[in-house]
């Protein structure tokens, strides 16, 4: 009988105890870059064009980017997610661009050579959030970085 209330007791603890945990502090970072599109075909990217250089999957309707490598430095790493200004929605990072690229994203979308097109090449400003993990940097950088 004591084991079963034991287990109740807990169980209760833990359901209590979902979905109310803070989200991990963060730095925020925001940079001005230029905004092209790409499509998942050889001729843009690679002779396997539906892998990305992360070695993840591309198929239409997916809200990934590209970024140059400089912002892979700054803390824009592989499935970040990147709010897009002009966009609703959220972008992951989930590909890499040639070394010769700074202060570059490329926008998939999909196998719509038009829609790229359109698009063009434009400024825009990204906003990301790169997590701190230690209490001691966590400290540091919020000093460092105070709240907007």
């Amino acid at each position: 009988m004591k084991i079963h209330q034991r287990f109740v007791c807990i169980s209760v603890i833990l359901l209590l105890s979902c979905g109310k945990s803070k989200p991990a502090p963060c730095v925020l970072k925001k940079f001005e870059v230029t905004a092209s599109a790409y499509n998942s075909l050889a001729y843009q990217t690679s002779s396997n064009p539906s892998i990305t250089a992360f070695g993840d999957s591309l198929y239409p309707g997916l809200r990934y980017i590209a970024v140059s490598r400089d912002l892979i430095d700054s803390g824009l790493v592989h499935n970040t997610k990147v709010k897009l200004q002009g966009f609703d929605s959220l972008y992951t990072v989930k590909d890499k661009m040639n070394k010769r690229w700074q202060k570059r994203i490329d926008i998939y979308m999909g196998k719509d050579i038009k829609k790229a097109k359109a698009w063009g090449r434009q400024q825009l400003t990204i906003e990301y959030c790169i997590p701190l993990t230690d209490s001691v940097i966590t400290q540091n950088a919020l000093r460092q970085f105070p709240k907007p």
